[in-house]
């Protein structure tokens, strides 16, 4: 029988998210480059999922999957400031009602259901609003105003204020590897550590934090150390087809994303397209991307210490994960959305230390999003809602894996623009045609556009880097015909279900909201 621990009822929880991480660059998975320390312990202590992807793009959508369990058909955030109805439930309501105060320290980007505010709300006039149930101890915007306050009271130049304070502090070419006016111990990351660490001693309950850090989210800097930890001349080869025009060629999606994509998204003040980048520049961001990991990764140690050194750390569930990931350089792009695995594989680790038989496992299952809320319910002993889209992920923690478990891994990318009509009027669309959904198994991965665009199929056994489409191939018509087969049935099973599970009867209500 496994050690049970002293509030093994009622364990801390530590939900870690962080923003654009890749799910490749880990060295617990074999990165050739990339060293994450805190990391790799965390996976030898818990368990690490090697096949976790995210069910949307950007932050909004990724992370109202996380919260709410639902696929975005059914949560219906398809963009940054779309709002989240008020009727889903979410994992930190949830936790409320498992007798928790979760605290936030950082960011959820969660738009607020302009149906229950006033017009004049100041909370909708932005996207970056607060999940409910959190009560926000650090709450770190897009503007990161209170970290630049921090900075300033401890003497730095702050003038210059979002984002320019993360232009190098020397002038420097556009892509260089120059540090910021701030040091290593100045980040935002560690000023969200500092926070959690001075609110960690006044903790006398089990609690739940959520610490959502923006790294290694775009703007690319990161101070010394960190910023030539990483050789640029090391690393895989980039991911992408021969040329533009090849790269072009795959989909007019495709072309359309790399048409639009600005350098100055990435470093601010960067003139130009994305894609016109060389290798050379790629491959330095992508070493400064890296040092970025690797400065989140050395805060990371510093919450695992903290919480070790209060007594708490055999007492403290730990979920670490991206809410989406990053190109980085891969078919001639940066950022995140449309349909390429850069965009959407991210990592997991799950540690639980009253399973401590499930210590070091690596998982290869296909695992998804919208299986943290109930994990996170099954790990606090609180109900688990019937209809969510995901499924708890305790199983694997217990070495004993579901047998009818999922062997493809699902994800949908809505490019609607609401405000500006841009994608509407280029594809000649209405907003309900412009999605994509993907099915992706181990060999196949199918993309279904709305509106009748064309659509993908890549043979990954063969074309790992995802550069011939196939879906137009006679050849492959029977693969193209079973992937679009099963990506109609994985949407009919999971249309909406918080009442089509319940049905009322001259006995009362049949079935079950909660299992």
């Amino acid at each position: 029988m496994e050690r049970q621990t002293k509030q093994a009822a009622r364990p801390n929880v530590l939900f870690i998210t962080c923003d654009q991480w890749r799910g490749d660059s880990l060295s617990a998975v074999g990165h050739p480059v990339v060293r994450t320390p805190n990391v790799d312990r965390l996976a030898k202590e818990g368990v690490l999922f090697s096949r976790h992807y995210a069910g949307a793009a950007p932050c909004s959508p990724a992370r109202a999957c996380i919260y709410t369990g639902l696929y975005q058909m059914n949560n219906r955030v398809c963009r940054n400031g779309t709002p989240l109805d008020a009727r889903h439930d979410n994992v930190a309501l949830a936790a409320r009602r498992a007798g928790y105060t979760p605290t936030l320290f950082g960011y959820t980007d969660t738009s607020p259901d302009p149906r229950r505010l006033d017009p004049s709300d100041p909370a909708l006039r932005t996207y970056e609003g607060i999940l409910p149930g959190f009560v926000p101890r650090v709450l770190l915007p897009e503007h990161q105003k209170p970290w630049l306050s921090w900075l300033a009271a401890r003497g730095v130049k702050t003038d210059a204020g979002f984002p320019e304070i993360h232009k190098p502090a020397k002038r420097s070419p556009e892509v260089s590897p120059a540090p910021p006016v701030y040091s290593k111990d100045e980040t935002p990351a560690a000023f969200i550590v500092g926070e959690f660490v001075r609110w960690l001693g006044e903790q006398a309950e089990p609690w739940f934090a959520h610490l959502s850090f923006i790294s290694p989210h775009p703007p690319f800097i990161v101070p010394e150390p960190f910023n030539t930890m990483y050789d640029p001349a090391d690393g895989p080869a980039l991911r992408r087809a021969a040329d533009l025009d090849a790269e072009a060629a795959i989909h007019p999606f495709a072309a359309w994303a790399m048409e639009r994509l600005k350098k100055t998204k990435f470093i601010p003040g960067a003139k130009g397209k994305v894609r016109d980048w060389s290798e050379d520049e790629f491959r330095q961001i992508r070493a400064i991307y890296w040092g970025m990991i690797s400065e989140v990764d050395g805060q990371l140690g510093r919450i695992f210490d903290a919480i070790a050194a209060r007594g708490a750390w055999d007492d403290t569930v730990v979920v670490f994960m991206s809410d989406h990931a990053e190109m980085m350089g891969d078919h001639f792009s940066m950022g995140k959305g449309g349909f390429f695995d850069q965009s959407y594989h991210v990592p997991l680790v799950i540690r639980d230390p009253r399973r401590i038989k499930a210590r070091g496992r690596l998982v290869d299952a296909f695992t998804e999003a919208v299986d943290i809320m109930p994990t996170l319910l099954d790990l606090i002993g609180a109900p688990v809602p019937a209809h969510l889209d995901g499924q708890s992920l305790l199983p694997f923690l217990d070495g004993t894996p579901p047998k009818a478990w999922r062997n493809a891994a699902h994800w949908e990318f809505d490019f609607r623009s609401v405000s500006s009509g841009k994608a509407e009027k280029r594809f000649g669309l209405s907003s309900r045609q412009c999605n994509l959904s993907v099915v992706r198994t181990k060999r196949w991965k199918y993309v279904h556009f709305g509106g009748g665009l064309p659509p993908v199929l890549f043979d990954l056994e063969n074309d790992p880097a995802e550069t011939r489409n196939l879906a137009a191939d006679p050849a492959y018509a029977s693969a193209r015909l079973e992937m679009a087969e099963r990506l109609l049935e994985w949407r009919a099973e999971h249309l909406d279900q918080s009442l089509a599970l319940l049905e009322l009867t001259e006995n009362g209500v049949a079935g079950k909201q909660y299992l």
